[in-house]
């Protein structure tokens, strides 16, 4: 698995329409994260967003998969499911996916044992992509 940082800096800008997005180095590609959030992943430069039961169905009927790795003779499928296509086009069409994968990250923290309770979510509450534009990079 591996990314290169232009691939995570134009994935960082994609997904700026959930907030504040962070890209982190880890297991060759990248983490991306949200207020500390992980709600994505890049592997072989391919961007994977977060899926629950909720959303998963959105990322079936767009014609996307699962991300998947081999570990010790086994197929591995996590709960991350690859970008649709023409979601990779701009930041408007990746605003409704990016916030999605969010919102699911958020579902998943909140459901771990010991989880620290917060806030929900609003879109009221979420930062503009405009107000964070280009000030929300990668770090390498």
């Amino acid at each position: 698995m591996t990314a290169t940082a232009d691939f995570a800096d134009y994935a960082v800008e994609l997904l700026s329409a959930a907030g504040r997005v962070a890209a982190r180095r880890m297991f060759g590609g990248f983490g991306l994260y949200c207020d500390g959030v992980m709600f994505a992943l890049i592997a072989d430069d391919v961007l994977y967003l977060k899926a629950d039961a909720l959303n998963r169905s959105e990322f079936e009927r767009a014609g996307a998969a699962p991300f998947m790795y081999e570990a010790k003779g086994r197929r591995m499928v996590m709960a991350y499911w690859r970008a649709p296509d023409d979601a990779m086009e701009s930041r408007e069409l990746m605003a409704p996916w990016a916030r999605s994968a969010l919102d699911a990250a958020l579902r998943a923290r909140a459901a771990r044992p010991g989880a620290k309770a917060s806030a929900p979510r609003t879109k009221a509450s979420r930062p503009s992509a405009k107000s964070h534009g280009s000030r929300a990079r990668s770090k390498r």
